[in-house]
């Protein structure tokens, strides 16, 4: 199978913005889609559009030359977008990503990536992998908050789909 690659880094991003659009489904009422609990500072919501202007910035404008500009304040300051909003903002932060990672190559792994916030040197595939983990870090967080708003413990996201991985 060989070592981590593109496609790879894709498969396992678009697996977990798929399951973080599940994730909002979860949320019967979407109000608390917007809800937090004490010692928790962002929201589920919150966490959708920070992970999404992540990616579309970093993946998007920084190696897809997209031309997305981030707005990292306002991914933790707004309120009250609608889930059906939230998960189209989630469907196309997973084709940005499908699409540009689709076009590197195994050569650009090694390369340092570029405009890294405090001026670091990190290969690209272990950046994408970063920004891989930083996803699932916050859908778990997501997951765990609707849990603990909802009380309801039994419905899952199916966030860690094997299914998806395999090469059958």
């Amino acid at each position: 199978m060989g070592s981590v690659n593109f496609e790879w880094l894709s498969i396992l991003m678009t697996r977990e913005l798929s399951a973080f659009s599940r994730e909002l489904d979860l949320f019967e009422d979407e109000s608390m889609i917007w809800s937090t609990a004490p010692g928790i500072a962002n929201s589920a919501g919150n966490l959708s559009l920070h992970v999404c202007g992540n990616l579309q910035h970093f993946v998007g404008a920084i190696v897809g030359g997209t031309g997305y500009v981030r707005d990292r304040e306002l991914e933790f300051s707004a309120r009250g977008i609608a889930r059906a909003e939230l998960q189209a903002n989630l469907a196309r932060t997973s084709e940005v990503v499908r699409s540009v990672l689709s076009g590197l190559s195994e050569e650009d792994l090694p390369a340092e990536f570029p405009e890294i916030p405090g001026e670091l040197h990190i290969p690209s595939g272990l950046f994408l992998l970063h920004l891989s983990t930083h996803l699932a870090f916050h859908l778990g967080q997501a997951g765990y908050l609707r849990r603990l708003l909802t009380g309801e413990n039994k419905q899952s996201s199916g966030a860690m789909a094997l299914r998806v991985l395999s090469v059958d």
